[in-house]
Order: structure tokens, then sequence, then C-alpha cells
């Protein structure tokens, strides 16, 4: 909680900077969702539900409102903390330790990614695209999704050596953005696309919000939840491992 302390105070007056990338999706929401839903009409999901465009498009789009929030901080400015402006070697001059830098980073990046997807769910019920009471559980399975980007974030920005190889990081996030289901189901793609697709981070975090605040709930969201979670405990395992490696040879 003191690495949470610590960026709480240094992002004190950054709150647009907070919030930043809650308006990407949010612009996309409005562009695609609404302006490209007029001409496209109803849609069928995985659980056979016809419903409209900007309500299928809409949970999709809050899961990337999560994975930004969470991937940013867990990247580039960590990155920067690690590299350029040495916190973490302070930081372990003090009783904590690399695992207690991991965790607290996560945490942190959890708290950004909770406040856009919380965003983007208000603007979701203010537009009655909530269809569920299932919605409930929307944020907390909108935290789950900032953790496992967290975990994997923070694990890739341990190998990141200069500015330039944040090149991979974009390489990774665009396709899964374009790719995981968020604008179109599974079903129009090609079987090969679509099984790669099916075994995506994002896309089961878009399945899970989409089956909670559609009310398409049943025993295949746990595999979704599952994934999520063994992907962010497996990243920050590794995160504090490459720490231990890197800060204390």
């Amino acid at each position: 909680m003191h690495i949470v302390e610590r960026n709480v105070r240094a992002y004190g007056n950054q709150l647009f900077g907070l919030l930043s990338a809650f308006f990407e999706p949010v612009l996309y929401f409005f562009s695609i969702g609404i302006g490209v839903g007029m001409l496209v009409g109803d849609v069928t999901t995985a659980g056979g539900q016809s419903v409209s465009y900007r309500s299928f498009v809409a949970p999709g789009l809050m899961a990337v409102a999560a994975m930004n929030g969470s991937i940013f901080d867990t990247t580039f400015n960590f990155f920067m903390k690690l590299r350029m402006a040495k916190t973490y070697d302070a930081v372990l001059a003090t009783p904590m330790g690399v695992h207690d830098v991991a965790a607290g980073e996560v945490v942190w990046a959890l708290s950004r990614g909770s406040l856009q997807a919380l965003a983007f769910l208000v603007v979701m019920a203010a537009m009655g695209l909530i269809e569920s009471v299932w919605a409930l559980f929307a944020l907390p399975a909108a935290l789950l999704i900032g953790m496992a980007f967290a975990g994997a974030g923070l694990a890739a920005a341990t190998w990141i050596r200069s500015f330039v190889d944040f090149d991979y990081i974009a390489l990774a996030l665009i396709p899964l953005f374009l790719f995981s289901g968020v604008f179109f189901p599974l079903s129009r793609y090609p079987d090969a696309v679509g099984s790669v697709v099916a075994v995506t981070p994002l896309y089961q975090g878009v399945e899970l919000l989409r089956g909670l605040v559609l009310g398409e709930v049943g025993p295949g969201l746990l595999i979704n939840v599952a994934y999520l979670a063994i992907m962010g405990l497996g990243g920050m395992r590794i995160a504090g491992v490459r720490l231990g490696r890197l800060l204390q040879p």
C-alpha cells in the first residue's frame, strides 16, 4: 500500500491524465456503437440473444477501458520508474521487497482501471444499455480484467530496454482491440481466425462483461474468470522474479 500511496501523491494533480484512457473507448462507442450501429441493426450474441449493435459493443468497450487503464501504468510509467527515475532502487532500501513492488503497482493500476471502467459503466447506464441485474458484477469483472492486463503488462515491462520496445506493446494491443469480439460476434470470423480469437485475453474479458451486462450467465463464464485470474497472478509472479534479478543482482 506504500507503493499505492506514493503513486496517489505523484498523480494528485493529474486527474485528467488518470482518466485519459477512458475517452478513447467512449469516442469509439459514440462513433461506431451508435453511428455505425444505425446501419448495422440488431446483432445475435453467442447466447442467441438479439440485441442492438450499441448494446453489443458497449460491454466490449468497457473491457477495453479496463485494459487501457491498467496497461499504461504497468508498462510506460513502470518503465520510467524502473529505468529512468530509479524509483525502485530507493524503495528496496526500505523493508519492502520486489514482490511488494509488483503487487503495489498492480493494485495502483487496478485503481486507475476501475475508475475508467466505472465511468464507462455510468455512461452505459445513462443510455439504458444495462439489460440485466447481473450487471452489478460488471465492475468486479472489470477489476479482474484490469488485474490480468496489469500483471501481464508489468511482466512484459521488465524486458523493455528502451522506448523503441514500446512498439511491441502496441503491436500486441492493437490487434487485441480490433480482433477480440469487441465489434463483431465470434461467428462472423472465419473458423481458423475465430479459434485464435477465442483464446486471446481481451476476448475473455469481453465475453465476461457482455454475458453479465446482457444477462447471458452460465458456467462458461467461469472459464473466462479462471483465464484472467491466472494471467494476472502469473504476470505478477514473473514480474517479481524479474525485478529480483534486475534490482537485486
